[in-house]
């Protein structure tokens, strides 16, 4: 089951929050307003604070000031159901039916596990003679009925974002009561959430099993699988629920994107564009379309889809962001500003918000405006911090324990085991290491094929590692000792199986997922002809470079200067015990030497993979092929030398980087 979050004693500010809640609860509204604005001094952009005092002032009569509360209370935390449940009580408390309705919808689109905003939705389209829409809001309180009560108000806490809370509730629930369709779908949900995603596949599959004709779960099986990158298996689902509803908007979406996971960009791009003919105004769709140009390398086309994305929204920060991680486009002055004013703006949601930090990052770098370039570079970084739960701990112990597994002693006890397929060439090390361009030199070899950044070897240590995680006391890599030559073979084997749908036949292929540095030792085991190609750059280089990209996902190491700088030592430490127990068994390719002679270290790496040398792989750039990193446009064009001590503009606000390197920030 889900991993639960380890339980804390309440800090003083929880500890008041819950007594103004039973303040609230007994009636005693004057007392708990009174505690309210005390606190809110305190910590005055608490959300159930903010709550707490607006409905004390309307159980007050004090209408107004309740509505005021709710609007600041709104620039801070615009998704927060209960806001605008509470607006609509107040709206009802003036008589003022439309804007009443209006808030109460907004409740239960963000939140549809709110009794007391149906209820009202069918009473207030009851007396304007809505009828159609009075019943479909009777059909939803019915609905919610026949719940469990614990269900509703586990849905409407992970709803507001109370995931841990609801994660509890629901897992006693299941306990008490055993199997519960709908508990398994919440519980399934918060562990998408979570990204505990192998115990949300197996929750979907139980309820399919209990509920085939369960279409809305049936499709969050689908998100799960393209969250695992199981692209040909959520095809397959997909088939089973357009057959019933062939006109779904969210099934074709769902269908492009995973025809994307599996590199068939172009039938990906006839899908969007057909949804955005039914819907012309639709940005996300915009952007999806771009991206998919964007790794064809249709860069016009790309910046047009781009560009229209942040017409239709202009604060969508994600547009904005995607013209900057292009690495080549330059913004225009007017699209700067535009881009400030945006990022500035009190109702600009924060996802918009570090987006444009790190889009405005790039522009004024590309203006040579440093000191303002790195402010808000910093300032996208710390706000897209706010949502990680990053720690370096746990990567840092896992480090120590692969050294403490993986010796010489225990390789050399586990000679000739996996499969003996030398088709695979990994490329590890750290984003923004020049992995890209390494992968781009040898995918234009007639015998090799680039795919992606595929997820296999990460699925397989996540299956080792076993349901119940621990950071403290993980069970991988140490479950390494306990693997047969039987398991080995069949792990080396499966990983062959499991990325065949990402090939198109040649004999070699290309895994560019950086992190598999961390698991080189399980690599050589299942896969001991393997190809392993360290991709390996300046730290303060590499480490900056980092600090300047904004993620799609994972990589949460890479959102301040010391984290990033800790990850660089840790994985500097664990090349070195791979070197020490398997030499011979990993190429290192230094970016700077890459850029310096690029045909030398195109022969030692070719010569590395046992394959011939061919000229094309010195012109990369005129290979046509589809790349998906943030270096799509750069391995396009010959390499330039001048980009190598980009990060010397920002060397005046390194310093807390250069301590947390340590030595390497000297070498």
């Amino acid at each position: 089951m889900v991993a639960t979050a380890s339980t804390s004693p309440a800090s003083p500010v929880e500890s008041e929050v819950r007594r103004i809640r039973d303040l609230l609860e007994r009636r005693e509204f004057a007392q708990a307003l009174t505690a309210a604005e005390t606190l809110l001094v305190q910590v005055p952009e608490n959300r159930d604070v903010l709550y707490m005092l607006a409905v004390s002032l309307r159980y007050l009569q004090r209408i107004p000031e309740a509505l005021a509360t709710l609007t600041r209370f709104e620039t801070l935390h615009p998704d927060y159901s209960r806001l605008y449940q509470e607006r609509g009580h107040c709206y009802v408390a003036l008589r003022s039916a439309e804007p009443a309705i209006e808030a109460f919808l907004r409740a239960v689109n963000l939140n549809p596990a709110l009794p007391a905003s149906w209820n009202a939705l069918q009473v207030l389209y009851r007396m304007s003679g809505q009828t159609t829409h009075a019943d479909t809001a009777a059909a939803h309180v019915a609905t919610l009925a026949g719940l469990p009560t614990e269900i509703v108000t586990a849905s409407s806490m992970f709803a507001d974002g109370e995931t841990y809370e609801a994660e509890r509730i629901v897992r006693k629930y299941l306990l008490a009561h055993g199997n519960h369709v709908e508990a398994m779908r919440l519980l399934a949900k918060i562990g998408k959430k979570l990204g505990i995603l192998d115990d949300a596949e197996l929750l979907l599959e139980a309820i399919l099993v209990l509920a085939p004709d369960y279409h809305a779960a049936r499709f969050d099986y689908v998100q799960v699988l393209m969250d695992r990158h199981k692209h040909a298996t959520a095809l397959q689902e997909l088939d089973q629920l357009l057959t019933v509803e062939p006109d779904s908007r969210s099934y074709r979406a769902a269908q492009a994107t995973s025809w994307v996971g599996l590199g068939h960009y172009e039938r990906a791009i006839e899908s969007y564009r057909a949804l955005l003919k039914e819907t012309p105004r639709a940005t996300e769709v915009h952007l999806s379309v771009a991206h998919a140009l964007k790794t064809l390398g249709r860069q016009e086309e790309a910046i047009e889809s781009y560009r229209t994305a942040a017409a239709i929204r202009p604060s969508y920060g994600d547009a904005y962001w995607s013209l900057a991680n292009l690495k080549t486009y330059r913004f225009t002055d007017e699209e700067i500003e535009r881009m400030r004013t945006e990022e500035a703006s009190a109702g600009t949601p924060l996802v918009d918000r570090f987006h444009l930090c790190f889009a405005l990052g790039k522009a004024l770098e590309d203006h040579a405006q440093y000191a303002e370039s790195f402010e808000y570079y910093e300032r996208g970084n710390a706000l897209k911090k706010r949502e990680s739960r990053y720690r370096p701990e746990p990567i840092e112990l896992n480090a120590q324990l692969q050294a403490s597994v993986c010796t010489a002693e225990f390789f050399a006890a586990r000679q000739a085991v996996g499969s003996k397929s030398a088709e695979p060439i990994f490329i590890v090390g750290l984003p923004r290491a020049g992995s890209t361009l390494l992968e781009q030199i040898l995918a234009s070899h007639s015998q090799v094929e680039g795919t992606m950044e595929l997820s296999d070897i990460p699925r397989l240590v996540n299956e080792l590692q076993g349901r119940e995680s621990s950071d403290v006391n993980p069970r991988y890599p140490g479950v390494l000792r306990e693997l047969s030559s039987v398991d080995w073979q069949r792990l080396g084997e499966r990983y062959l199986a499991d990325t065949r749908v990402y090939r198109a036949g040649k004999a070699r292929f290309i895994d560019k997922m950086p992190n598999n540095f961390r698991h080189i030792g399980l690599i050589h085991l299942i896969l001991p002809n393997a190809r392993i190609i360290d991709a390996r750059r300046e730290p303060l280089a590499c480490c900056f470079s980092n600090f300047k990209q904004l993620f799609a996902a994972g990589q949460e190491f890479t959102y301040s200067l010391e984290d990033i700088g800790r990850y660089y030592r840790s994985y500097v430490a664990l090349m070195q015990h791979w070197d020490a127990v398997l030499p011979g068994r990993v190429l290192r390719v230094q970016h700077e030497d890459v850029v310096a002679d690029l045909e030398g270290n195109v022969r030692r790496m070719l010569e590395f993979c046992g394959l011939p040398f061919e000229a094309q792989c010195v012109e990369f750039y005129k290979t046509e092929r589809s790349v998906r990193t943030a270096s799509s446009e750069q391995v396009r064009q010959p390499i330039f030398k001048e980009s190598l001590d980009q990060w010397r503009h920002f060397e005046p606000w390194l310093d807390p980087l250069k301590a947390a390197l340590g030595e390497l920030a000297r070498n």
